[in-house]
Protein backbone atom coordinates (compact mmCIF):
# COMPACT_ATOMS: atom_id res chain seq x y z
CA UNK A 1 0.00 0.00 0.00
CA UNK A 2 2.92 2.39 0.28
CA UNK A 3 5.62 3.73 -2.06
CA UNK A 4 9.09 3.38 -0.15
CA UNK A 5 10.35 5.53 -2.69
CA UNK A 6 7.85 8.65 -2.34
CA UNK A 7 8.07 11.15 0.07
CA UNK A 8 7.04 11.11 3.61
CA UNK A 9 3.74 12.57 3.24
CA UNK A 10 2.20 14.21 6.38
CA UNK A 11 0.34 13.31 9.87
CA UNK A 12 -3.24 15.60 10.17
CA UNK A 13 -4.68 15.81 12.71
CA UNK A 14 -8.08 16.70 12.77
CA UNK A 15 -9.53 18.89 15.51
CA UNK A 16 -7.28 20.88 18.17
CA UNK A 17 -8.68 20.80 21.63
CA UNK A 18 -7.09 19.25 24.50
CA UNK A 19 -6.49 15.88 22.73
CA UNK A 20 -5.57 16.69 19.36
CA UNK A 21 -3.25 19.87 20.09
CA UNK A 22 -1.22 17.72 23.01
CA UNK A 23 -0.67 14.81 20.53
CA UNK A 24 0.35 17.17 17.41
CA UNK A 25 3.04 18.25 20.09
CA UNK A 26 4.17 15.15 20.90
CA UNK A 27 3.94 13.79 17.29
CA UNK A 28 6.18 17.18 15.66
CA UNK A 29 8.56 16.98 18.64
CA UNK A 30 9.78 13.30 17.59
CA UNK A 31 10.19 15.02 13.91
CA UNK A 32 6.61 13.95 12.36
CA UNK A 33 5.42 16.06 9.91
CA UNK A 34 2.18 17.50 11.63
CA UNK A 35 -0.42 19.45 10.42
CA UNK A 36 -3.28 20.50 12.81
CA UNK A 37 -7.37 20.64 11.26
CA UNK A 38 -9.60 22.42 12.73
CA UNK A 39 -12.99 24.07 11.34
CA UNK A 40 -12.65 26.88 13.62
CA UNK A 41 -10.48 29.69 11.71
CA UNK A 42 -9.92 32.01 14.31
CA UNK A 43 -8.44 29.05 16.24
CA UNK A 44 -6.21 27.81 13.47
CA UNK A 45 -4.93 31.42 13.20
CA UNK A 46 -4.16 31.53 17.02
CA UNK A 47 -2.04 28.48 16.46
CA UNK A 48 -0.02 29.80 13.82
CA UNK A 49 0.63 32.86 15.80
CA UNK A 50 2.10 30.71 18.22
CA UNK A 51 -0.92 31.34 20.90
CA UNK A 52 -2.05 28.36 22.91
CA UNK A 53 -5.76 27.76 24.05
CA UNK A 54 -5.60 24.45 26.34
CA UNK A 55 -3.88 24.57 29.78
CA UNK A 56 -1.45 21.33 29.25
CA UNK A 57 0.32 24.26 26.55
CA UNK A 58 1.90 27.13 26.89
CA UNK A 59 1.88 29.73 23.68
CA UNK A 60 6.06 28.89 24.19
CA UNK A 61 4.90 25.50 23.94
CA UNK A 62 2.97 26.24 20.68
CA UNK A 63 5.71 28.85 19.06
CA UNK A 64 8.24 25.92 19.41
CA UNK A 65 6.13 23.77 17.68
CA UNK A 66 5.53 26.08 14.81
CA UNK A 67 9.42 26.26 14.48
CA UNK A 68 9.59 22.37 14.57
CA UNK A 69 7.20 22.60 11.59
CA UNK A 70 4.00 22.14 12.87
CA UNK A 71 0.91 23.77 10.71
CA UNK A 72 -2.63 24.68 11.71
CA UNK A 73 -4.96 24.79 9.02
CA UNK A 74 -8.95 24.85 8.03
CA UNK A 75 -8.18 23.58 4.12
CA UNK A 76 -9.36 20.22 3.69
CA UNK A 77 -7.41 19.69 0.69
CA UNK A 78 -4.54 19.30 3.21
CA UNK A 79 -5.97 15.30 4.22
CA UNK A 80 -5.08 14.41 0.29
CA UNK A 81 -1.53 14.68 1.34
CA UNK A 82 -1.94 12.49 4.72
CA UNK A 83 -0.49 9.51 5.32
CA UNK A 84 -2.15 9.20 8.49
CA UNK A 85 -5.16 11.19 9.64
CA UNK A 86 -6.17 10.84 13.53
CA UNK A 87 -9.72 11.88 14.09
CA UNK A 88 -9.61 13.93 17.68
CA UNK A 89 -12.94 15.41 18.11
CA UNK A 90 -15.37 16.16 20.86
CA UNK A 91 -18.05 13.06 21.58
CA UNK A 92 -20.64 14.60 23.98
CA UNK A 93 -23.76 13.16 24.82
CA UNK A 94 -26.81 13.34 23.02
CA UNK A 95 -30.81 13.92 24.83
CA UNK A 96 -30.64 10.45 24.10
CA UNK A 97 -27.77 9.51 26.25
CA UNK A 98 -25.84 8.48 23.70
CA UNK A 99 -22.49 9.94 22.25
CA UNK A 100 -23.16 13.10 19.60
CA UNK A 101 -21.60 11.50 16.83
CA UNK A 102 -22.26 14.50 14.71
CA UNK A 103 -18.65 15.71 15.07
CA UNK A 104 -16.98 12.14 13.98
CA UNK A 105 -19.11 11.82 11.12
CA UNK A 106 -18.20 15.50 9.88
CA UNK A 107 -14.86 15.13 10.46
CA UNK A 108 -15.49 11.27 8.26
CA UNK A 109 -17.67 13.10 5.81
CA UNK A 110 -14.78 15.30 4.96
CA UNK A 111 -11.64 12.95 5.24
CA UNK A 112 -13.93 10.61 2.79
CA UNK A 113 -14.06 13.55 -0.15
CA UNK A 114 -10.71 13.93 0.18
CA UNK A 115 -9.21 10.40 1.02
CA UNK A 116 -6.10 8.90 -0.53
CA UNK A 117 -4.94 5.93 -1.24
CA UNK A 118 -2.16 4.81 1.19
CA UNK A 119 -3.92 6.79 4.24
CA UNK A 120 -4.33 5.13 7.55
CA UNK A 121 -7.25 6.40 9.59
CA UNK A 122 -7.66 6.34 13.11
CA UNK A 123 -10.46 7.33 15.61
CA UNK A 124 -9.32 8.72 19.03
CA UNK A 125 -12.87 10.27 19.94
CA UNK A 126 -14.12 8.59 23.09
CA UNK A 127 -17.23 6.29 21.89
CA UNK A 128 -19.02 3.18 22.34
CA UNK A 129 -17.99 0.01 20.92
CA UNK A 130 -18.67 -0.64 17.09
CA UNK A 131 -18.31 3.12 16.07
CA UNK A 132 -14.74 3.00 13.97
CA UNK A 133 -16.61 -0.45 12.15
CA UNK A 134 -20.05 0.71 12.01
CA UNK A 135 -20.00 4.54 11.89
CA UNK A 136 -16.83 5.53 10.05
CA UNK A 137 -16.05 2.73 7.97
CA UNK A 138 -18.96 3.34 5.64
CA UNK A 139 -18.53 7.10 5.74
CA UNK A 140 -14.66 6.37 4.12
CA UNK A 141 -15.59 4.11 2.11
CA UNK A 142 -18.54 5.98 0.20
CA UNK A 143 -15.82 7.64 -1.29
CA UNK A 144 -15.09 4.59 -3.25
CA UNK A 145 -12.05 3.44 -1.90
CA UNK A 146 -12.22 0.11 -0.15
CA UNK A 147 -10.65 -0.88 3.28
CA UNK A 148 -7.49 -2.81 3.37
CA UNK A 149 -6.86 -2.32 -0.48
CA UNK A 150 -6.90 1.30 -0.34
CA UNK A 151 -6.78 2.05 3.57
CA UNK A 152 -6.53 0.85 6.56
CA UNK A 153 -8.98 2.12 9.60
CA UNK A 154 -8.08 1.75 13.67
CA UNK A 155 -9.10 3.03 16.94
CA UNK A 156 -6.44 4.75 19.59
CA UNK A 157 -8.38 6.07 23.04
CA UNK A 158 -7.30 9.21 23.76
CA UNK A 159 -5.51 8.98 27.42
CA UNK A 160 -4.89 12.55 27.95
CA UNK A 161 -5.17 13.65 31.77
CA UNK A 162 -5.48 17.46 31.45
CA UNK A 163 -3.00 19.11 34.46
CA UNK A 164 -0.82 15.90 34.59
CA UNK A 165 3.11 16.65 35.12
CA UNK A 166 3.62 13.40 35.29
CA UNK A 167 1.66 11.41 32.48
CA UNK A 168 1.87 13.13 28.84
CA UNK A 169 1.38 11.84 25.60
CA UNK A 170 4.93 10.18 25.37
CA UNK A 171 5.09 8.39 28.72
CA UNK A 172 1.18 7.11 28.74
CA UNK A 173 0.78 3.45 26.94
CA UNK A 174 -1.31 3.55 23.84
CA UNK A 175 -3.97 1.29 23.26
CA UNK A 176 -4.34 0.48 19.53
CA UNK A 177 -6.94 -1.59 17.83
CA UNK A 178 -7.01 -1.89 13.76
CA UNK A 179 -10.01 -3.84 12.12
CA UNK A 180 -7.31 -5.58 10.12
CA UNK A 181 -4.19 -6.99 11.85
CA UNK A 182 -2.81 -4.82 8.80
CA UNK A 183 -4.69 -1.92 10.56
CA UNK A 184 -3.21 -2.88 13.68
CA UNK A 185 0.04 -2.58 12.66
CA UNK A 186 0.40 0.49 10.63
CA UNK A 187 -1.17 2.37 13.56
CA UNK A 188 1.11 0.59 16.10
CA UNK A 189 4.14 1.87 14.03
CA UNK A 190 2.70 5.40 13.68
CA UNK A 191 2.40 5.94 17.40
CA UNK A 192 5.79 4.01 18.42
CA UNK A 193 7.05 7.03 16.54
CA UNK A 194 6.80 9.24 19.46
CA UNK A 195 4.96 7.02 22.27
CA UNK A 196 7.08 5.19 24.03
CA UNK A 197 4.67 1.89 24.84
CA UNK A 198 2.22 1.21 22.32
CA UNK A 199 -0.20 -1.53 23.30
CA UNK A 200 -2.06 -3.49 20.08
CA UNK A 201 -5.89 -5.08 20.97
CA UNK A 202 -7.71 -7.97 19.39
CA UNK A 203 -9.21 -5.23 17.79
CA UNK A 204 -12.01 -1.85 17.30
CA UNK A 205 -13.87 -2.92 19.48
CA UNK A 206 -11.84 -4.28 22.35
CA UNK A 207 -10.32 -0.85 22.24
CA UNK A 208 -13.12 0.93 22.43
CA UNK A 209 -14.17 -1.06 25.29
CA UNK A 210 -11.13 -0.75 26.95
CA UNK A 211 -11.61 3.34 27.13
CA UNK A 212 -15.03 3.21 28.53
CA UNK A 213 -13.89 0.37 31.16
CA UNK A 214 -10.72 2.53 32.15
CA UNK A 215 -13.52 5.47 32.65
CA UNK A 216 -16.43 3.22 34.19
CA UNK A 217 -13.73 1.93 37.01
CA UNK A 218 -13.22 5.89 37.97
CA UNK A 219 -16.64 6.55 38.24
CA UNK A 220 -17.93 3.86 40.42
CA UNK A 221 -15.56 3.96 43.09
CA UNK A 222 -15.79 7.90 42.94
CA UNK A 223 -19.67 6.93 43.49
CA UNK A 224 -18.80 4.41 46.40
CA UNK A 225 -16.92 6.91 48.60
CA UNK A 226 -19.23 9.84 47.67
CA UNK A 227 -22.20 7.58 49.15
CA UNK A 228 -19.82 6.56 52.40
CA UNK A 229 -19.11 9.69 52.97
CA UNK A 230 -22.89 10.81 53.36
CA UNK A 231 -23.60 7.50 55.77
CA UNK A 232 -20.10 8.62 57.64
CA UNK A 233 -20.93 12.16 58.22
CA UNK A 234 -24.62 10.86 59.62
CA UNK A 235 -22.67 8.53 61.91
CA UNK A 236 -20.09 11.22 62.95
CA UNK A 237 -17.41 9.25 61.60
CA UNK A 238 -14.34 11.28 59.76
CA UNK A 239 -14.64 9.69 55.85
CA UNK A 240 -11.42 11.34 55.56
CA UNK A 241 -9.50 9.45 58.09
CA UNK A 242 -11.27 6.73 57.04
CA UNK A 243 -9.68 6.90 53.70
CA UNK A 244 -6.70 7.96 55.00
CA UNK A 245 -5.93 4.80 56.71
CA UNK A 246 -7.29 2.30 53.97
CA UNK A 247 -5.14 3.90 51.53
CA UNK A 248 -1.86 2.53 53.53
CA UNK A 249 -2.72 -0.57 52.30
CA UNK A 250 -0.18 -1.39 49.70
CA UNK A 251 -2.11 -3.91 47.74
CA UNK A 252 -6.13 -4.52 47.01
CA UNK A 253 -6.92 -0.89 47.43
CA UNK A 254 -6.94 2.48 45.35
CA UNK A 255 -7.73 5.72 46.82
CA UNK A 256 -10.60 7.65 45.25
CA UNK A 257 -12.02 10.46 47.44
CA UNK A 258 -15.74 12.29 47.89
CA UNK A 259 -16.45 15.97 46.18
CA UNK A 260 -19.08 17.95 45.16
CA UNK A 261 -19.86 15.83 41.92
CA UNK A 262 -17.46 14.77 39.02
CA UNK A 263 -16.30 16.53 36.23
CA UNK A 264 -14.44 16.78 33.11
CA UNK A 265 -15.49 14.75 30.10
CA UNK A 266 -14.48 11.06 31.16
CA UNK A 267 -15.98 10.47 34.21
CA UNK A 268 -19.36 12.46 33.89
CA UNK A 269 -20.10 11.75 30.22
CA UNK A 270 -17.81 8.57 28.53
CA UNK A 271 -19.48 5.46 30.90
CA UNK A 272 -22.81 6.73 30.23
CA UNK A 273 -21.83 5.46 26.23
CA UNK A 274 -21.24 2.15 27.43
CA UNK A 275 -24.71 2.23 29.28
CA UNK A 276 -26.51 3.48 26.57
CA UNK A 277 -25.31 0.62 24.29
CA UNK A 278 -25.95 -1.86 26.70
CA UNK A 279 -29.79 -0.72 26.94
CA UNK A 280 -29.80 -0.08 23.10
CA UNK A 281 -28.66 -3.22 21.88
CA UNK A 282 -28.63 -6.15 24.97
CA UNK A 283 -31.82 -4.80 26.37
CA UNK A 284 -31.11 -4.39 29.70
CA UNK A 285 -29.92 -2.09 31.76
CA UNK A 286 -25.80 -1.60 33.15
CA UNK A 287 -26.90 -1.40 36.53
CA UNK A 288 -23.37 -0.44 38.15
CA UNK A 289 -23.30 2.76 36.21
CA UNK A 290 -26.48 3.89 36.05
CA UNK A 291 -26.42 4.05 40.36
CA UNK A 292 -23.34 5.25 39.98
CA UNK A 293 -24.12 8.19 38.06
CA UNK A 294 -27.48 8.53 40.20
CA UNK A 295 -25.14 9.22 42.82
CA UNK A 296 -23.01 11.35 41.93
CA UNK A 297 -25.36 13.58 40.27
CA UNK A 298 -26.94 14.02 43.58
CA UNK A 299 -23.48 15.38 45.23
CA UNK A 300 -24.52 18.85 44.39
CA UNK A 301 -27.86 18.77 45.93
CA UNK A 302 -26.01 17.28 48.81
CA UNK A 303 -23.33 19.79 49.21
CA UNK A 304 -26.12 22.57 48.99
CA UNK A 305 -28.23 20.59 51.58
CA UNK A 306 -24.79 20.71 53.96
CA UNK A 307 -24.19 24.17 53.21
CA UNK A 308 -27.93 25.15 54.74
CA UNK A 309 -27.10 22.70 57.67
CA UNK A 310 -24.29 24.48 58.26
CA UNK A 311 -25.75 27.92 58.49
CA UNK A 312 -29.13 27.22 60.54
CA UNK A 313 -26.31 25.88 63.27
CA UNK A 314 -25.52 29.86 63.33
CA UNK A 315 -28.59 30.75 62.79
CA UNK A 316 -28.90 31.80 59.56
CA UNK A 317 -31.05 30.81 56.68
CA UNK A 318 -29.59 29.85 53.81
CA UNK A 319 -32.35 32.23 51.58
CA UNK A 320 -30.48 35.41 51.56
CA UNK A 321 -27.09 34.09 52.89
CA UNK A 322 -24.01 35.47 51.00
CA UNK A 323 -22.05 32.37 49.52
CA UNK A 324 -18.93 32.48 47.63
CA UNK A 325 -17.59 29.59 46.04
CA UNK A 326 -14.14 28.75 45.85
CA UNK A 327 -12.71 27.31 42.12
CA UNK A 328 -15.34 26.60 39.63
CA UNK A 329 -12.94 24.24 37.21
CA UNK A 330 -13.25 20.41 37.44
CA UNK A 331 -9.76 20.21 38.46
CA UNK A 332 -7.18 22.33 40.61
CA UNK A 333 -4.81 24.31 38.97
CA UNK A 334 -6.38 24.43 35.23
CA UNK A 335 -8.53 26.55 33.93
CA UNK A 336 -10.76 23.48 32.12
CA UNK A 337 -14.55 24.09 33.14
CA UNK A 338 -15.83 20.74 31.26
CA UNK A 339 -18.70 19.09 33.21
CA UNK A 340 -17.79 21.14 36.54
CA UNK A 341 -19.72 19.91 39.39
CA UNK A 342 -19.94 23.73 40.66
CA UNK A 343 -21.95 24.67 37.81
CA UNK A 344 -24.86 22.14 39.27
CA UNK A 345 -23.85 23.48 43.07
CA UNK A 346 -25.01 27.13 41.78
CA UNK A 347 -27.99 26.74 40.28
CA UNK A 348 -28.92 24.99 43.48
CA UNK A 349 -28.08 27.36 45.55
CA UNK A 350 -29.60 30.03 43.41
CA UNK A 351 -32.86 28.53 43.52
CA UNK A 352 -32.75 28.30 46.85
CA UNK A 353 -32.36 32.23 46.68
CA UNK A 354 -28.92 32.19 48.48
CA UNK A 355 -26.59 35.28 47.09
CA UNK A 356 -23.67 33.25 45.04
CA UNK A 357 -20.52 35.02 44.13
CA UNK A 358 -17.72 33.08 43.08
CA UNK A 359 -13.85 33.40 42.79
CA UNK A 360 -11.25 31.57 40.24
CA UNK A 361 -8.13 32.28 39.62
CA UNK A 362 -8.43 30.79 35.88
CA UNK A 363 -11.69 31.92 35.77
CA UNK A 364 -12.85 35.70 35.09
CA UNK A 365 -16.21 35.58 33.95
CA UNK A 366 -18.02 31.90 34.44
CA UNK A 367 -21.37 30.45 32.48
CA UNK A 368 -24.36 29.33 34.29
CA UNK A 369 -27.60 28.43 33.40
CA UNK A 370 -27.57 30.38 30.66
CA UNK A 371 -26.20 33.66 32.32
CA UNK A 372 -22.52 35.09 32.72
CA UNK A 373 -21.19 35.90 35.95
CA UNK A 374 -18.31 37.91 36.73
CA UNK A 375 -15.69 36.82 39.28
CA UNK A 376 -15.42 38.87 43.05
CA UNK A 377 -13.25 41.61 42.01
CA UNK A 378 -10.96 41.70 45.37
CA UNK A 379 -10.97 38.28 47.00
CA UNK A 380 -10.15 39.23 50.62
CA UNK A 381 -13.07 41.52 50.76
CA UNK A 382 -15.57 38.93 50.08
CA UNK A 383 -14.23 36.36 52.14
CA UNK A 384 -14.66 38.92 54.84
CA UNK A 385 -18.15 39.93 53.59
CA UNK A 386 -19.69 36.07 53.23
CA UNK A 387 -21.45 34.15 55.39
CA UNK A 388 -20.19 30.63 53.95
CA UNK A 389 -17.25 30.14 51.57
CA UNK A 390 -17.59 27.08 49.95
CA UNK A 391 -14.23 25.48 48.50
CA UNK A 392 -15.10 23.72 45.32
CA UNK A 393 -11.68 22.98 44.22
CA UNK A 394 -8.52 23.70 46.22
CA UNK A 395 -6.50 25.69 43.40
CA UNK A 396 -2.71 25.54 44.70
CA UNK A 397 -2.61 29.19 44.63
CA UNK A 398 -5.24 29.60 47.41
CA UNK A 399 -4.09 29.64 50.99
CA UNK A 400 -6.71 27.71 52.52
CA UNK A 401 -5.64 28.34 56.23
CA UNK A 402 -5.31 31.48 55.63
CA UNK A 403 -8.58 32.01 53.80
CA UNK A 404 -10.49 29.93 57.10
CA UNK A 405 -8.98 32.24 59.67
CA UNK A 406 -10.01 35.57 57.61
CA UNK A 407 -13.39 34.26 57.50
CA UNK A 408 -13.97 32.87 61.10
CA UNK A 409 -12.30 35.94 62.44
CA UNK A 410 -15.53 37.83 60.01
CA UNK A 411 -17.98 35.51 61.77
CA UNK A 412 -17.85 33.56 58.46
CA UNK A 413 -17.87 29.51 57.96
CA UNK A 414 -16.18 27.60 55.68
CA UNK A 415 -17.26 24.56 54.15
CA UNK A 416 -14.71 22.24 52.28
CA UNK A 417 -16.00 19.80 49.35
CA UNK A 418 -12.67 18.51 49.11
CA UNK A 419 -10.78 17.58 52.53
CA UNK A 420 -8.33 20.20 51.43
CA UNK A 421 -8.35 21.67 55.11
CA UNK A 422 -7.44 19.96 58.42
CA UNK A 423 -9.10 22.53 60.95
CA UNK A 424 -10.79 20.83 63.58
CA UNK A 425 -13.60 24.02 63.18
CA UNK A 426 -14.21 23.52 59.11
CA UNK A 427 -16.62 21.60 58.19
CA UNK A 428 -15.60 19.29 55.36
CA UNK A 429 -17.91 16.99 53.42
Amino acid sequence: MTDPNRPERPVVIVGQGYVGLPLAQAAVAAGVSVVGFDVSESLVAQLNAGVSHVDDLSDADVAVMVGQGFRASTDPADLAAASVVVICVPTPLSEEGGPDLRAVEASAGTIAEHLSPGTTVILESTTYPGTTDGVVLPILESSGLVHGRDFLLAYSPERVDPGSTRFGIVNTPKLVGGLTAEATQAAVAFYSRFVAEVVPMSGTKEAETAKLLENTYRHVNIALVNEMARFCHDLGIDIWEVIRGAATKPFGFQKFTPGPGVGGHCIPIDPNYLSFQVRKTLGYQFRFVELAQEINNSMPQYVVSRVGDALNEVGKPLNGSRVLLLGVTYKPDIADQRESPAVPVAKVLREKRADVWFHDPYVESWHVGGGVWQRVADLDEALVEADVVVVLQPHGVYDLGAIGRVVRRAGGLVFDTRGATSCDDIERL
